[in-house]
């Protein structure tokens, strides 16, 4: 058993748990000088909650490489049914920082099921996608894969989290992309957001429709669907200031303040404003680990989480940094490696998912941080505090791990 685990390994693609533990020694390493100097006791620290929250996320990794590939791709559709279940039994809980995400299992760390709901809709994608390949020049069949990820999508977001459903629909379009669906058809999808983005600015909007009608004329579509399809975004665009309307306050100011924090600094640009000084403060080599002082005087808020990157671009610098931003690049496009070589459309498909899942992580989480887009609440893989995530993201691992090797191998 263990001659064939080890086997299994080395013909997998084992580097990506090798950069993931990289990255989870770095967040480490900064949870650590965030409570240096801290007295409260060991079981509360974050430093020591990761740890322990470890122990389940390699045991996750474990359970996702060493299952058979065909098991996976058998109970996919079963497994999404639970989680279906799952995010929705938060509502039944009490309310916790004014949403519904998690489950109180007894213990003091509660479970965030939409944590999971990432991973097993990509991989009830790509069950989809792989058993229709022959259809995916049609566009219909690219409507249900949109409806399978929009479900769960759509409890998440009215708990509210905006940016786990956001992420949930993310690996769509490429994962439709790479089973072979008609570019022009995944434009059909982008356009609607595209006209309502660029309504609030009438240069912007012509370039768009301009743009728009050169796209639908080279694609050469029936006249009656292509005059369709370019009136009804024009009009979509102009309803844009009934659905701004239709956000919350909190969520208008955190797009107000993006474009000028200065609006509401004690506010919603809080954050943003925080996060950017405390980058602007490390420079080039840092602080010194443990000196930063956005972070030990508490002016940096979510620091183990969400703003982690401000930490260390506080105490260790832009070098430390773009050393974070390097592992990722290569972790990311070691995924996308395996899922070009691998001779198996489920699997590959799965890892596109998956990449894209990690990418718009790394991407959201680096952005909001220097104020580049309004705070998501989304954070760092491997690097920030959280048992859930840190739990999901270790399985991710595994499953990247263990549908990268050739089926012919095993």
């Amino acid at each position: 058993m263990i001659k064939v685990f080890i086997l299994k390994f080395r013909s997998s693609n084992s580097l990506v748990f090798v950069l993931a533990l990289f990255l989870f020694a770095i967040g480490l390493v900064t949870l650590k000088s965030i409570e240096s100097g801290q007295t409260s006791s060991i079981y509360s620290q974050s430093f020591y909650k990761q740890l322990i929250f470890m122990i389940p996320a390699l045991i996750g990794l474990l359970t996702a490489f060493l299952i058979p590939r065909h098991t996976i791709h058998r109970y996919i559709y079963g497994l999404y049914g639970v989680i279906l279940i799952f995010v929705l039994i938060p509502y039944m809980g009490r309310e916790i920082a004014n949403t519904y995400r998690w489950v109180d299992i007894g213990l003091p760390i509660g479970f965030q099921p939409s944590e999971f709901a990432k991973w097993i809709v990509v991989i009830a994608l790509a069950r989809y996608l792989s058993d229709h390949n022959l259809q995916m020049n049609y566009f219909s069949a690219n409507i249900l894969p949109i409806i399978i990820a929009l479900f769960p999508a759509f409890i998440i977001l009215i708990q509210p989290d905006l940016g786990t459903a956001i992420i949930i629909m993310v690996p769509v379009l490429p994962m439709l992309y790479w089973a072979g669906a008609r570019p022009f058809h995944l434009f059909l999808f982008i356009a609607p957001l595209i006209s309502i983005l660029t309504a609030f600015h009438w240069i912007s909007f012509t370039i768009w429709a301009m743009l728009m009608m050169f796209i639908i004329y080279k694609a050469k579509p029936s006249i009656i669907f292509g005059i369709t399809t370019f009136f009804s975004n024009v009009f979509l665009g102009l309803l844009s200031p009934v659905l701004w309307g239709m956000l919350k306050d909190y969520q208008q100011k955190r797009i107000l303040t993006l474009f000028n924090p200065e609006l509401d600094p004690l506010g919603a640009a809080y954050q943003i404003i925080q996060s950017k000084t405390a980058i602007g403060a490390g420079g080039l080599l840092g602080k010194g680990w443990g000196q930063g002082t956005q972070t030990h005087l508490k002016f940096l808020p979510v620091q183990e989480s969400d703003f982690i990157v401000s930490v260390i671009g506080e105490e260790l610098g832009f070098v430390a940094i773009f050393v974070i931003v390097t592992i990722f690049t290569i972790f990311i496009l070691k995924i996308i490696r395996s899922a070009y070589n691998v001779d198996d459309r489920f699997s590959s498909l799965t890892m596109i998912g998956i990449a894209s899942i990690f990418t718009a992580h790394v991407f959201v989480n680096f952005a909001m941080t220097v104020g580049m887009i309004p705070v998501k609440g989304l954070p760092l893989p491997f690097v920030s505090y959280g048992g859930s995530f840190l739990l999901s993201s270790f399985i991710m691992v595994g499953l990247i791990m263990n549908l990268s090797i050739d089926p012919k191998d095993y």
